[in-house]
């Protein structure tokens, strides 16, 4: 039976205006959100997990029921996998997801990722891989400071470092996110993923089967600075006109 899914419906047509100027607000501001308990402990079991373990990290945030933190740990198998995720319900639901065939270590811990990333990157953790599998879009225009890149802890996200994945079925997202680390001159692609590609989360195998188009951004988190504010307005124009901020000369 075919799954359907409704296409993300948002009253923004493109690329949000305000996002150079998010970035440039919490680039060089502190995040002083206190971090909650449960999170001080998801990250205190890692950073335990990476005291004794020389395999190369790769997290896999906002994992949901963890069915793509299993794929990854098989794909990789020669690293240690971390799901994350808020949900307390999704995380025990995950043996359901877990294929008997599928190997490589890995685990899943339950914490709010505006504390986890903070904590990761005051840890310096060794991230070899990052991956955002269909986060939130936060369709809405009013909620860009919802979305990974216009909110607070954006800059955690980026000095994680790492080859970051990312995917979701609203490219605009995805596009913003680009102009995001645009902004910190971090180039990144964006690009249509192949229909036949295997699904490695339940929102993918259900979009998929809807017949949706879905977008991947791949980028290499290194050596983020902040460009100019000139630099950023010329960039957010372009991208606000739906050009290709990698098409804008240095």
């Amino acid at each position: 039976m075919k799954q359907e899914s409704r296409a993300i419906e948002s009253n923004q047509e493109g690329v949000h205006p305000d996002v150079a100027a998010a970035v440039a607000r919490y680039w060089h501001s502190e995040f002083q959100k206190p971090v909650a308990e449960h999170s001080l402990a998801a990250f205190r079991e890692i950073d335990a997990l990476l005291t004794n373990n020389s395999k190369p990290l790769i997290l896999d945030s906002c994992c949901g029921v963890g069915e793509s933190t299993a794929h990854l740990a098989a794909r990789y198998p020669d690293a240690l996998v971390v799901g994350v995720d808020k949900s307390a319900h999704r995380l025990g639901k995950h043996v359901a997801h877990r294929r008997p065939e599928q190997q490589g270590e890995y685990a899943l811990v339950r914490a709010d990722l505006n504390d986890f990333w903070r904590l990761a990157v005051t840890a310096q953790w060794p991230v070899q891989r990052h991956f955002l599998l269909y986060p939130n879009p936060w369709p809405k225009k009013k909620h860009l400071g919802r979305r990974w890149h216009g909110a607070p802890v954006f800059p955690a996200l980026v000095q994680l470092g790492g080859e970051l994945e990312m995917r979701s079925n609203w490219p605009i997202y995805l596009r913003e996110f680009a102009l995001a680390l645009a902004c910190l001159q971090i180039p990144a692609k964006v690009k249509e993923l192949a229909q036949d590609i295997e699904p490695m989360t339940p929102f993918e195998r259900k979009y998929q089967a809807s017949g949706q188009p879905l977008w991947q951004l791949s980028a290499t988190l290194q050596t983020p600075s902040l460009l100019s504010q000139s630099r950023r307005a010329a960039l957010q124009e372009v991208a606000s006109d739906g050009g290709n901020v990698l098409e804008l000369p240095a």
